[in-house]
């Protein structure tokens, strides 16, 4: 059993084939994936994609790159969202001080009341941290969570030991596939095995088999690649595929409690 604990299935760039995407996926093998939210515009979206594929389940969520078309409003929708649908996780949530031109004073509000909402109803958090590890590490100190998921880590080993003590998992993918990620692979294959679990982040951050778009000329990442993302963490860790299934499986299943097997 393989568990993507990212997939933006109901991304645009899967509106052509998402069917196809789906069933290929449950036919590689996995059986989970959890859809992140990343606007109250898309909520619905999430939801209706994971009633409609098997084994997607969602996340609800203000991603740090949509707090300028964000208001109080989406927060407390958000609050609505996780009291009737009971999600998986909250999330995509974070900051990005990479971008260009997002308001950091404004991300940071909406991480922090969303922060908020997680410690209320009880649920981890699926983080997006782009140059901005260390003020995100100081909320998470500020405010006691269950942990969650730090999506996509790219950070220094000492952070990722901050992460893993605040009870949180470190989220490896594609990026790691690329010959050139040397500092991202010796760093997987050095942390503790408990605290990694795989994601693709499908549509986005191809690894270097991926096919190019039905709709377009771009290269696109889909959930069904999550095993071969995984032969990567299996040579790192001098393991058979199995092993890695199973290990980085209990630890996505250790987090994101509401999924049963």
């Amino acid at each position: 059993m393989w568990i993507d604990t990212h997939c933006h299935l109901d991304a645009a760039e899967f509106a052509v084939d998402r069917d196809a995407v789906a069933a290929a996926a449950q036919a590689a093998g996995v059986t989970t994936i959890v859809v992140p939210a990343v606007a109250a515009a898309n909520f619905a979206a999430v939801r209706d994609c994971c009633r409609r594929y098997p084994g997607c389940v969602p996340a609800y969520g203000i991603h740090p790159m949509y707090t300028p078309q964000a208001g109080d409003a989406d927060l407390a929708t958000l609050r609505d969202w996780l009291a009737v649908e009971r999600p998986v996780a909250v999330g995509e949530i974070g900051l990005d001080f990479f971008v260009p031109g997002l308001d950091p004073g404004r991300q940071l509000h909406f991480f922090v009341e969303q922060l908020k909402l997680a410690r209320d109803f009880d649920l981890p958090v699926l983080l997006h941290v782009r140059r901005a590890v260390d003020t995100i590490l100081r909320e998470l100190r500020r405010y006691k969570l269950r942990g969650g998921i730090a999506h996509a880590f790219n950070g220094s080993r000492q952070q990722a030991e901050i992460f893993i003590d605040l009870g949180f998992k470190l989220g490896f993918g594609g990026a790691m596939c690329w010959q050139r990620a040397t500092k991202l692979r010796a760093l997987a294959a050095v942390l503790p095995r408990e605290a990694i679990v795989l994601e693709t982040d499908a549509p986005d951050i191809p690894p270097p088999f991926a096919p190019r778009s039905p709709s377009s000329d771009a290269f696109r990442n889909e959930p069904a690649m999550l095993p071969r993302i995984a032969e990567t963490m299996s040579s790192l860790w001098s393991l058979p595929p199995a092993d890695v299934a199973e290990i980085t499986s209990r630890n996505a299943l250790s987090i994101l409690s509401c999924i049963t097997r």
